[in-house]
């Protein structure tokens, strides 16, 4: 499966998040890393066996105390992560990847409202997935069970530490979390939260494990799988670190490189509305794997339709970088190179491109597309359901912003990811695409001639 949250790094800051891991080492972590690693994957492996039986209300109560605690702590946790930006600023790391690791008041209460959300939502453990009945009188049920162990890489946002420590113990998993050493500090204090949370609920602490090594032989470890103990593994950070996961990982991966996302503005798009969602979809947040990368104009709305878009955006300061006709309706557009359709910018960057109607469209994605989010911007309902039928994204969306490509808007509490895959889940993956089945069947002393 194929999971999408993830900063695009180029070389030379994967290199100096190196040099920053390397600084964050501490004199008095333990030498051998291997026997750390196994230790952890074992108290994980005996916190999954108790978090499968556990009721929900001892998962809600840990989620609601955790909850509590951020927000008492949000002073703290606001200052630790001021550290952690210091630092990442001195090493040179960028604008955008600052932005990512930053948190305030807003973010920090988020991660609360998200736990209680979470907690609110029904447990998905144990549900009835379908009850049906043989011939020979057995009743077979196929009913939810957890995965198992969850281990999740991240880089930059802090906030991952509750999204995935949550979900995880919501659905009856065990997470065992290794941050990178960018947002140490910040992480450090959440899972103290989170932790709180576990001991108020008398939930084996193992249910959410913060790797205490930064070295980066510890992700090794965690792709061997932690001697059979590991039973998937989550990375949520840069190109190399994805790239390695998939290469070197033993266990299940849900994984992603890029959210390559288009918005389509089709000849009977209402112009206004076009305007309002390609803003918000480019520009509310830029770092997010939500926001739109290409803008498509349909060349029989071209004339009324594509310079008003370009000039909207270059005016609220994002470069745009287009074909020949794009650059001919405002010359502050630069011209778009072939490596431009398919680069994630996850900056105030858009490639914008004219296209010979819907087809043109639906070619061009397909080309270029990543499988994540796509738009249609059109009145035009069966434009609209030719798009929504036929382009393969886990998100395909008509006239609405494409940054509503979030677990937390999707009314899941929060998400793991965005999985752009096709096997097991696709889409934000929330409570219920953390789960597998069993079947249970129920006799009556049958037996088979």
């Amino acid at each position: 499966m194929l999971i999408c949250e993830t900063p695009h790094a180029g070389r030379d800051e994967e290199q100096m998040k190196k040099d920053l891991d390397l600084k964050l080492v501490r004199n008095d972590e333990p030498a051998n890393i291997r026997a750390v690693m196994l230790s952890l994957g074992q108290a994980a492996r005996k916190a999954a066996h108790l978090l499968a039986l556990a009721p929900a209300d001892a998962k809600n109560t840990a989620l609601l105390v955790a909850a509590r605690e951020i927000r008492e702590k949000a002073e703290k946790i606001l200052a630790a992560n001021a550290r952690d930006v210091a630092e990442a600023r001195a090493h040179g790391l960028t604008d955008a990847f600052l932005e990512r690791l930053t948190l305030d008041a807003k973010h920090v209460d988020g991660m609360a409202r998200g736990l209680e959300e979470i907690a609110a939502l029904p447990d998905p453990v144990g549900r009835v997935l379908a009850r049906f009945e043989r011939p020979n009188g057995l009743i077979i049920e196929r009913v939810a069970t957890p995965l198992g162990v969850i281990g999740v890489i991240f880089e930059s946002r802090p906030s991952v530490a509750v999204d995935a420590g949550a979900l995880c113990l919501k659905s009856g998993n065990a997470a065992i979390l290794r941050g990178g050493s960018e947002s140490f500090h910040s992480v450090s204090l959440i899972h103290e939260c989170l932790l709180a949370g576990l001991r108020a609920a008398d939930l084996p602490l193992a249910a959410i494990t913060l790797v205490p090594v930064k070295d980066r032989a510890a992700v090794g470890e965690m792709l061997t799988g932690l001697g059979g103990n590991l039973d998937v593994i989550v990375p949520r950070g840069g190109r190399s670190l994805v790239a390695r996961v998939e290469a070197e990982a033993r266990v299940p991966v849900f994984a992603h490189l890029e959210g390559l996302v288009h918005i389509y503005v089709d000849r009977a798009a209402d112009l206004g509305k076009a305007l309002t969602i390609l803003r918000n979809s480019k520009l509310r947040r830029t770092s997010v794997c939500g926001a739109a990368e290409t803008l498509l104009v349909d060349r029989a709305g071209a004339a009324t339709h594509l310079a008003p878009l370009v000039k909207m955006l270059l005016d609220a300061g994002c470069e745009v970088r287009g074909d020949t006709a794009t650059q001919a309706v405002d010359a502050r557009a630069k011209p778009a190179t072939d490596e431009d359709w398919s680069s994630e910018y996850l900056d105030a960057i858009i490639s914008v491109r004219v296209v010979d109607g819907l087809d043109g469209a639906l070619a061009h994605i397909a080309t270029y597309g990543s499988h994540h989010t796509d738009c249609i911007i059109t009145e035009d309902n069966v434009a609209a359901d030719r798009f929504l039928r036929e382009v393969d994204s886990a998100i395909v969306i008509h006239n609405a912003s494409t940054q509503f490509a979030d677990g937390g808007e999707f009314g899941f509490g929060g998400e793991i990811g965005i999985a752009t895959g096709r096997m097991h889940a696709r889409g934000p993956v929330g409570l219920e695409q953390l789960t597998s089945f069993k079947y249970r069947i129920h006799g009556s002393g049958q037996t088979r001639p």
